[in-house]
């Protein structure tokens, strides 16, 4: 890696090999990935926690294989 440093000595910028960037713009989209499911997950949680609150009757897993395979 190379550091580009300002006047003043402070690193401003960096120039990094071609095959680290891909592995760094891949872990990136791996990343992401991970944080919307886990989003996902949360907000799912939350809308159970909301459900049972106001005792609303939850869809079975079975039903719900049914429909997505309508």
């Amino acid at each position: 890696m190379q550091y580009i440093v300002d006047e003043y000595g402070v690193k401003t910028s960096v120039i990094v090999p071609y095959h680290l960037w891909e592995k760094i713009n891949s872990d990136n989209q791996k990343l992401q990935n991970k944080l919307e499911v886990l989003l996902a997950i949360k907000d799912g949680l939350g809308e159970i926690k909301t459900a049972k609150k106001k005792y609303e009757e939850f869809q079975t897993l079975s039903d719900f294989l049914n429909e997505s395979d309508s």
